[in-house]
Order: structure tokens, then C-alpha cells, then sequence
């Protein structure tokens, strides 16, 4: 634990240095993955996306690709955007060990979690994700694909959509031997599914998508702000607190940057929103909203008015 501990306060520190300008088209050329695995803790790995959109330079790799490795199996989260993009993981985790791949825990249904979950079940890895997220898959998964084969071109091939093989709605324990690994559903978040991983003996939260850092969350037009704030107060805060959190997006951080930069952004943009309403604005003038304190956050330029319309629309009827 003492490893894990310090090992992770230097990650931290690194990567709170990172700012845009430093975020360069692909920190690991010889790979499709956009950077090569960091250890999180003893154990513990992540391979950080690019926190921007999917592109061809960064082969789909634009979410974290984290993995636990048990004195038996090895466990995956995030299926990854492609059968290739979860090749080239599974070929840095195979410099690691020769554990099999046990399981694969997709830690929502977008299609960067779970386009490359083919990959993994021909290597005989159960596939797990939350009941919604698979339902997600089963109604959206086919056209996530679609828009990805466009995008990847070549670097799509072999991608194939599966079926989730094991679902859960609250939590779910996994033994990797000598380590554990607890699935667990905080509420409604960033969208439907949305789970983290939680390695007790090494201190280590793999928050996914409930939480972001050093990119503008981005709100969907069924996010709902309110009930993701709602998860966040009443369930995910205290247990979060002091934990090493690896984010969907970004690097390795502490719950308090998480907490500034997500519950932070969530109150502040339906705080604007609100006065607007009560002088009786209307949607266009959501669109103006100032969201100057958070335009150093990657994808700003792409989000920021976006969120606040779909925030707007939804908090008329409230």
C-alpha cells in the first residue's frame, strides 16, 4: 500500500502538469494506442487516451484503457474502440505477464468502451457491463460502430459488435486472486451504465465517466445534470475521497481535482442556467452562458455550448 500510495502522489503530480499545449497527435507511435500503459499501483495500469474526439491519428484511442493484473487472471476495463486498439493492449499486457485476460468490464456502453470487446472474447474473456449499458449497446451499438468504421477506415477492421455476456445493476465482485476487483453502479451519471472499479487493495478508483479533469465533460441529451449531481453528493463523494482515481478521460488524479472540475462545472453551469430562466431568457441566450473558468478543459470549444442548451432545455421543466 505504501508503493501505491507514492507511486501514485508522483503520477498525480505529473500529470497535473499536463496542459493542452503539451497534448501532442500521438505519444506512442509505434503503437495504435495513443500512449504506452502507466502504472497506476502495484498492479495497477492505464493507458491514457487523447482527451479529444476519435480521429484516425489517434486510432479511436480517446478514453483510458486501464488493467488489473491478479496473481490469476487479469482483468481489462473498457473494451476499447476497436479490435485492433484492444490487440495493441493486449500486447502490452502480455510484456507484463502471461495471465490470461479473464475478464472485460466495460465501464459504460459508448463506443469506445465496447467496439473492441470482440477482440477480447476470442481470447475467452468474460465481457461484463451494467444492465443499461448493454441495453445501450443492443439500440446504439450498431451505429457507434458504423461512425467509427468511417472514421478508423483500415485501422477499424476485424471491430464487430458481441453481446455483453454478464450483467449487473448495483455491484459486482470479481476474484482475480489476490486482488479484487468491485464493479459498482454509484447512479446516474454521465450516461446510461455508467460504473466504476475499485481495487481495495491497492487504493485505486477507476472512476470512468462519472468523473473528468482535464477535459469539458460533455452532457448528452439524455444526461441529466441534476440526478449525475444527485450520485455525486449522496453516494459517490465520500466513498471517492481518498482514492487514487483513474478518470474515463485524463490522467491519474485525487478525488478533490475530480471533484472541482466535475460537481464544480455541474453547479456552476445550472447555477447560470437558473438566472438566466428566472430573467426569462431563452435558449439562444443559453448558448452565450460565460463559461470562462473552464476554457483551459480540452474539447471546450467543441462542448461548452452544447452543454449549456441541452442544460437549459432540460432545467425549463424542472
Amino acid at each position: 500500500m505504501v508503493f501505491a500510495r507514492s507511486l501514485g502522489a508522483a503520477l498525480l503530480l505529473s500529470y497535473a502538469t499536463i496542459t493542452c499545449a503539451d497534448i501532442i497527435p500521438d505519444r506512442y507511435p509505434e503503437s495504435l494506442l495513443y500512449d504506452k500503459p502507466i502504472q497506476v499501483a502495484d498492479n495497477v495500469w492505464s493507458a491514457i487516451g487523447q482527451t479529444q474526439y476519435y480521429s484516425y491519428e489517434n486510432a479511436g484511442h480517446n478514453n483510458n484503457l486501464s488493467f488489473v493484473i491478479g496473481d490469476e487472471a487479469v482483468l481489462v476495463v473498457n473494451g476499447s474502440s476497436s479490435y485492433l486498439l484492444a490487440k495493441a493492449l493486449h500486447d502490452e499486457i502480455k510484456k507484463l505477464t502471461n495471465k490470461p485476460v479473464r475478464y472485460v468490464v466495460d465501464e459504460n456502453g459508448q463506443s469506445h468502451a465496447v467496439v473492441g470487446n470482440n477482440y477480447w472474447k476470442e481470447q475467452g474473456a468474460t465481457l461484463i457491463a451494467h444492465s443499461e449499458a448493454a441495453e445501450e449497446v443492443e439500440s446504439h451499438g450498431a451505429t457507434g460502430l458504423k461512425n467509427l468504421q468511417g472514421i478508423l477506415k483500415e485501422r477499424a477492421e476485424g471491430s464487430a459488435l458481441v453481446p455483453i455476456d454478464q450483467t449487473f445493476d448495483d455491484k459486482m465482485t470479481l476474484d482475480l486472486g489476490g486482488l479484487t476487483a468491485e464493479l459498482i453502479h454509484f447512479g446516474p451519471a454521465h450516461s446510461p451504465g455508467d460504473i466504476s472499479v475499485y481495487i481495495p487493495e491497492r487504493n485505486v478508483l477507476i472512476a470512468g465517466d462519472i468523473a473528468f479533469h482535464i477535459r469539458l465533460l460533455p452532457i448528452f441529451p439524455d444526461t441529466n445534470t441534476a440526478e449525475w449531481l444527485d450520485t455525486w453528493h449522496n453516494h459517490f463523494s465520500d466513498f471517492a475521497q481518498d482514492k487514487i482515481i483513474i478518470p474515463g478521460h485524463g490522467g491519474p488524479t485525487d478525488f478533490a481535482t475530480v471533484d472541482q472540475w466535475t460537481r464544480g462545472y455541474l453547479e456552476y453551469l445550472r447555477g447560470k442556467v437558473a438566472e438566466l430562466l428566472e430573467e426569462g431568457g431563452t435558449l439562444e441566450d443559453a448558448y452565450s452562458i460565460d463559461q470562462s473558468p473552464y476554457t483551459h478543459l480540452e474539447t471546450f470549444d467543441e462542448l461548452a455550448a452544447k452543454n449549456a442548451g441541452r442544460v437549459f432545455e432540460a432545467m425549463e421543466f424542472e
